[in-house]
Protein backbone atom coordinates (compact mmCIF):
# COMPACT_ATOMS: atom_id res chain seq x y z
CA UNK A 1 0.00 0.00 0.00
CA UNK A 2 1.57 3.46 -1.08
CA UNK A 3 1.68 6.51 1.48
CA UNK A 4 -1.46 8.02 1.97
CA UNK A 5 -1.12 12.16 1.32
CA UNK A 6 -4.90 13.20 2.18
CA UNK A 7 -3.93 16.40 0.16
CA UNK A 8 -3.91 14.76 -3.16
CA UNK A 9 -7.54 14.14 -2.59
CA UNK A 10 -9.99 16.91 -3.04
CA UNK A 11 -12.29 15.93 0.16
CA UNK A 12 -9.59 17.62 2.65
CA UNK A 13 -8.75 20.48 0.31
CA UNK A 14 -12.59 21.52 -0.46
CA UNK A 15 -12.67 21.09 3.68
CA UNK A 16 -10.11 23.53 4.11
CA UNK A 17 -11.47 26.26 1.64
CA UNK A 18 -14.60 26.11 3.37
CA UNK A 19 -13.56 26.38 6.47
CA UNK A 20 -11.13 29.40 5.70
CA UNK A 21 -14.08 30.96 3.74
CA UNK A 22 -16.55 30.24 6.57
CA UNK A 23 -13.82 32.64 8.98
CA UNK A 24 -13.73 35.09 6.62
CA UNK A 25 -17.10 35.44 6.10
CA UNK A 26 -17.91 35.77 9.75
CA UNK A 27 -15.72 38.39 10.04
CA UNK A 28 -17.19 40.16 7.42
CA UNK A 29 -21.22 39.71 8.18
CA UNK A 30 -20.34 40.11 12.01
CA UNK A 31 -20.54 43.75 12.13
CA UNK A 32 -23.89 43.85 10.48
CA UNK A 33 -25.45 41.55 12.90
CA UNK A 34 -25.77 38.32 10.50
CA UNK A 35 -23.30 35.21 10.75
CA UNK A 36 -22.65 33.23 7.81
CA UNK A 37 -24.80 29.80 8.80
CA UNK A 38 -27.71 32.16 8.46
CA UNK A 39 -26.82 32.68 4.88
CA UNK A 40 -28.65 29.99 2.75
CA UNK A 41 -32.19 31.80 4.94
CA UNK A 42 -30.85 34.91 3.97
CA UNK A 43 -30.29 34.46 0.26
CA UNK A 44 -33.85 32.12 -0.43
CA UNK A 45 -35.80 35.05 1.84
CA UNK A 46 -33.59 38.07 -0.13
CA UNK A 47 -36.27 38.87 -2.24
CA UNK A 48 -39.61 38.83 0.16
CA UNK A 49 -40.20 35.31 -0.25
CA UNK A 50 -42.15 33.46 2.38
CA UNK A 51 -41.10 29.92 3.07
CA UNK A 52 -41.67 27.17 5.78
CA UNK A 53 -39.23 26.25 8.21
CA UNK A 54 -39.10 22.94 6.82
CA UNK A 55 -38.39 24.40 3.60
CA UNK A 56 -35.69 26.61 4.73
CA UNK A 57 -34.09 23.30 6.08
CA UNK A 58 -34.55 21.24 3.14
CA UNK A 59 -33.01 23.97 0.40
CA UNK A 60 -30.03 24.87 2.78
CA UNK A 61 -29.78 21.66 3.76
CA UNK A 62 -29.95 21.91 7.17
CA UNK A 63 -31.45 19.51 9.73
CA UNK A 64 -34.83 20.82 11.02
CA UNK A 65 -33.26 21.06 14.73
CA UNK A 66 -30.91 23.29 13.60
CA UNK A 67 -32.87 25.45 11.52
CA UNK A 68 -35.11 25.78 13.89
CA UNK A 69 -32.79 26.90 16.74
CA UNK A 70 -31.21 29.13 14.51
CA UNK A 71 -34.91 31.02 13.01
CA UNK A 72 -35.07 31.19 16.44
CA UNK A 73 -31.97 33.33 17.54
CA UNK A 74 -32.74 35.39 13.81
CA UNK A 75 -36.38 35.88 15.07
CA UNK A 76 -34.78 37.42 18.83
CA UNK A 77 -32.64 39.29 16.68
CA UNK A 78 -34.80 40.87 14.48
CA UNK A 79 -34.11 39.70 11.06
CA UNK A 80 -36.89 37.13 10.42
CA UNK A 81 -40.61 37.53 11.27
CA UNK A 82 -42.94 34.51 11.09
CA UNK A 83 -46.56 34.97 9.73
CA UNK A 84 -49.13 31.42 10.06
CA UNK A 85 -49.45 29.68 6.91
CA UNK A 86 -52.90 29.74 5.48
CA UNK A 87 -52.39 26.22 4.13
CA UNK A 88 -51.17 24.43 7.32
CA UNK A 89 -52.41 26.01 10.44
CA UNK A 90 -49.84 24.10 12.34
CA UNK A 91 -47.09 25.92 10.96
CA UNK A 92 -45.90 29.41 9.66
CA UNK A 93 -44.47 31.17 7.25
CA UNK A 94 -40.84 32.76 7.74
CA UNK A 95 -39.56 36.39 5.53
CA UNK A 96 -37.04 38.44 6.50
CA UNK A 97 -37.92 41.96 8.50
CA UNK A 98 -36.86 45.11 6.56
CA UNK A 99 -34.16 45.69 9.09
CA UNK A 100 -32.57 42.30 7.51
CA UNK A 101 -33.53 43.07 4.06
CA UNK A 102 -32.32 46.97 4.21
CA UNK A 103 -28.58 45.41 5.58
CA UNK A 104 -28.52 42.88 3.13
CA UNK A 105 -26.71 44.56 0.47
CA UNK A 106 -23.96 46.22 2.79
CA UNK A 107 -23.60 41.80 3.81
CA UNK A 108 -23.32 41.20 -0.43
CA UNK A 109 -20.65 43.60 -0.37
CA UNK A 110 -18.54 42.70 3.20
CA UNK A 111 -18.79 39.41 1.35
CA UNK A 112 -17.04 40.13 -1.96
CA UNK A 113 -14.56 41.98 0.03
CA UNK A 114 -11.28 40.11 -1.07
CA UNK A 115 -12.38 38.62 -3.61
CA UNK A 116 -9.77 39.38 -6.23
CA UNK A 117 -7.47 38.42 -3.63
CA UNK A 118 -8.89 34.62 -2.63
CA UNK A 119 -9.08 34.53 -6.53
CA UNK A 120 -5.62 35.92 -7.33
CA UNK A 121 -3.64 33.67 -9.88
CA UNK A 122 -6.97 32.62 -11.56
CA UNK A 123 -8.17 33.37 -14.83
CA UNK A 124 -11.62 33.89 -15.58
CA UNK A 125 -12.30 30.74 -17.44
CA UNK A 126 -10.44 29.29 -14.16
CA UNK A 127 -13.02 30.43 -12.29
CA UNK A 128 -15.88 29.50 -14.54
CA UNK A 129 -14.22 25.86 -14.69
CA UNK A 130 -14.17 25.96 -10.56
CA UNK A 131 -17.79 26.45 -10.10
CA UNK A 132 -18.96 24.24 -13.13
CA UNK A 133 -16.55 21.29 -10.55
CA UNK A 134 -17.93 22.14 -7.89
CA UNK A 135 -21.88 22.53 -8.73
CA UNK A 136 -20.79 19.00 -10.19
CA UNK A 137 -19.69 17.77 -7.09
CA UNK A 138 -22.10 19.09 -4.57
CA UNK A 139 -24.96 17.04 -7.27
CA UNK A 140 -22.83 13.77 -6.54
CA UNK A 141 -22.57 14.36 -2.98
CA UNK A 142 -26.51 15.18 -3.00
CA UNK A 143 -27.33 12.23 -5.26
CA UNK A 144 -25.12 9.89 -2.81
CA UNK A 145 -26.58 11.31 0.36
CA UNK A 146 -30.63 10.83 -0.64
CA UNK A 147 -29.46 6.73 -2.51
CA UNK A 148 -27.83 6.23 1.40
CA UNK A 149 -30.66 8.02 2.95
CA UNK A 150 -33.79 5.53 1.21
CA UNK A 151 -31.67 2.81 1.88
Amino acid sequence: MSDWDLFDTPAPLINMASRAFSRLGERRVKTLGFNIGQLPVLYLLRNGAQMSQKDLAKFAKIEQPSMAQMLARMERDGLIRRTPDPADGRSSLVSLTDAAIARLPAAREALEEGREVVLEGFSDDDVQTLVRLMRRLNQNLDRMIADEDAS
